[in-house]
């Protein structure tokens, strides 16, 4: 009985020592998985700034959305997503986007020029004309916001 189980044992123990020593593990590097982007936002950005520019702004708000969820700090997102809400109609959301905007970004002519195109938007002329006159102060080439003015005086 005791060699049965002697035998026994020598047996598992040389099945597991040459199991440990075999040589076929397969250590070839794969391509198959991508590697992970370090901002994982910046898809999502580049997803609403395509979307934007073919006039999807649902598309687009849900992409600019999303980035802000992932990067809170992420100025260019919370422009996106304020000029996707302005597009919508959705002003009061707007208005949000762009608190948040000037949060993180500060009071920026261009920025400037963004919410007076919202206020444009809005109808509300005196408004959009006071924030369009202040952007223009500040832009080195006020092209756009020459364009901004020049749909205000039209409306």
């Amino acid at each position: 009985m005791r060699h049965i189980h002697f035998a026994a044992m020598a047996a598992i123990a040389l099945a597991v020592a040459s199991g440990c020593t075999s040589s076929k593990i397969d250590k070839t590097e794969t391509t198959a998985i991508a590697p992970v982007a370090p901002d994982i936002g910046a898809a999502d950005l580049t997803a609403g700034k395509a979307q934007f520019r073919e006039a999807n702004y649902g598309l687009a708000e849900k992409h600019f959305r999303k980035a802000v969820e992932l990067s809170a700090d992420n100025a260019e997102a919370w422009m996106g997503l304020a000029a996707s809400y302005d597009q919508l109609g959705r002003f009061d959301f707007a208005d949000r986007a762009y608190d948040q905007l000037l949060k993180v970004a500060g009071r920026k002519a261009r920025i400037v020029n963004n919410m007076g195109y919202s206020q444009l938007l809005r109808g509300n002329r005196k408004k959009a004309q006071a924030l369009l006159l202040e952007a223009r102060a500040g832009m080195a080439d006020p092209a756009i916001v020459d364009a901004n003015l020049a749909l205000l005086n039209k409306s």
